[in-house]
């Protein structure tokens, strides 16, 4: 008999009753497990999140105080950055697990890290996150959830098979990111659709994930309220009332995911053609790029009178007063804060760790908001289509391209809805045509480490 044979039975067995596990006694004490974990992971991520924010606060606010100056003059990314680009190269290179998988390939969601990766993951995402490299939280966080919740989980079960211990991983990373994203069903669809996961085995996956995501979703509730840090959301309140969808804005759609598409492309070739260099001189190029980032935000700083903020970190705290304070920016200003934003994520994407959402919704939402000044297109409306189309451009996952840029305007979002899926559409037909097939084979090889099946 094959090695493959007992995987191919339970396979057929699967096809025959997909239903079959959900009725066993240790599917029924997989779920009380992935539960239990759901409430620590969560909280854990939440502690993430919020040492980041913290991390960010004291770097370029209470840092200048106790300097004794007034505030953080417009050149104090420049030393940060670098500092950050060497923590993360001898992060990288002394640690073991290449501090998570490289952000230029994409959002990696299949497997889970062994417990040796996880310091080196851990250590490169927060010197990324806090010193101001333009990438976002959330591929850290399913990295973390899905490696911890294995660890755990081997503790208390050593002899559990591959596929439970794949499907707790899959539950971690579920309660890990779930309310980063504002909804367990987004979190849900995001990690479905990267993963390819579908047929018999969805139900059987989901099941616990939704449940790890619901649950962390409420401790998240509960920690914010407690702490008095507020509850995370991405719901932006008081944005104008979006209007109904006329074909002129339908024309806008096609457009704007056309345009969308080039500038994703080219971010994305950019990145993963500089990618091999960095990995080479890893202790050299990452300082080297940190400084690039850092004089880039200068550069829009001191051309626009604007915080450095607007291009430095993920864009999501900076997201909403872009949305609400579009007045304020002139069509000069949106360009070169696209420019600069756009050449800042695309080189923290080659040398820094983390993942790509955030700073592509945030491009999206500039880019749409530059175009509104076009006769006949609302701004709700042409920002909502720029933050599906580039995050659609970036991640290559149409559903919850279409999810996350309709859960940010709230009731908006549903009127908005379609437009939003045309333009989607358009940017991940254009995309593929324009960009080859993802591949790892430009990265440096890092030693492989075992995942269940």
């Amino acid at each position: 008999m094959s090695a493959d044979q007992p995987a191919a039975d339970q396979q057929a067995a699967l096809l025959a009753d997909p239903f079959g596990p959900l009725r066993t006694r240790g599917y029924l004490l997989l779920l009380v497990l992935t539960a239990l974990l759901g409430v620590v992971l969560s909280a854990g991520a939440y502690g993430f999140l919020q040492a980041v924010d913290h991390l960010q606060n004291a770097l370029y606010s209470s840092l200048p105080h106790a300097l004794g100056l007034d505030s953080a003059p417009v050149w104090w990314p420049l030393p940060l950055l670098a500092v950050a680009g060497l923590l993360v190269a001898l992060t990288v290179r002394c640690l073991p697990g290449n501090g998570g998988h490289q952000p230029a390939e994409g959002l990696k969601t299949k497997g889970a890290a062994p417990a040796a990766e996880l310091p080196g993951i851990l250590l490169a995402a927060v010197a990324s996150l806090a010193f101001g490299a333009v990438v976002g939280p959330e591929a850290p966080l399913i990295a973390l959830g899905g490696g911890i919740a294995l660890y755990a989980f081997r503790l208390l079960r050593p002899g559990a098979t591959a596929a439970q211990q794949s499907l707790v991983a899959a539950a971690g990373s579920f309660a890990a990111i779930s309310a980063l994203l504002g909804s367990p069903l987004v979190g849900a669809f995001l990690l479905m659709e990267a993963s390819g996961l579908g047929g018999p085995m969805l139900g059987i996956v989901l099941v616990p994930g939704l449940l790890a995501a619901g649950i962390g979703s409420l401790v998240f509730t509960g920690l914010g309220t407690w702490a008095g840090f507020g509850v995370g959301t991405l719901t932006i309140p008081s944005l104008p009332t979006a209007g109904r969808p006329d074909l002129a804005q339908f024309g806008y759609a096609l457009v704007i995911g056309a345009a969308a598409a080039l500038l994703g492309t080219g971010v994305h070739r950019l990145a993963l053609r500089l990618q091999p260099g960095v990995n080479r001189r890893r202790t050299v190029w990452t300082p080297v790029v940190g400084l690039v980032v850092a004089g880039l935000a200068v550069a829009y700083a001191e051309g626009t009178g604007k915080g450095t903020s607007d291009v430095l970190f993920s864009g999501q705290s900076a997201l909403p007063g872009l949305l609400l304070s579009t007045g304020s920016y002139s069509v000069g200003a949106l360009v070169l804060l696209i420019a600069c934003k756009s050449l800042a994520y695309c080189v923290s994407l080659a040398a820094f760790r983390g993942g790509p959402i955030f700073p592509a919704l945030f491009l999206g939402a500039a880019g749409g908001i530059a175009l509104s000044h076009l006769p006949g297109l609302p701004f709700v409306a042409a920002a909502a289509m720029g933050m599906g189309a580039m995050a659609v451009a970036l991640l290559r996952l149409p559903m919850t391209s279409v999810l996350l840029a309709t859960l940010l305007l709230g009731h908006d979002g549903v009127t908005v809805m379609p437009l939003v899926i045309v333009a989607v559409v358009v940017c991940h037909v254009a995309s593929a045509r324009l960009n080859p097939p993802r591949t790892t084979a430009t990265a440096t090889p890092a030693t492989p480490a075992p995942a269940p099946a």
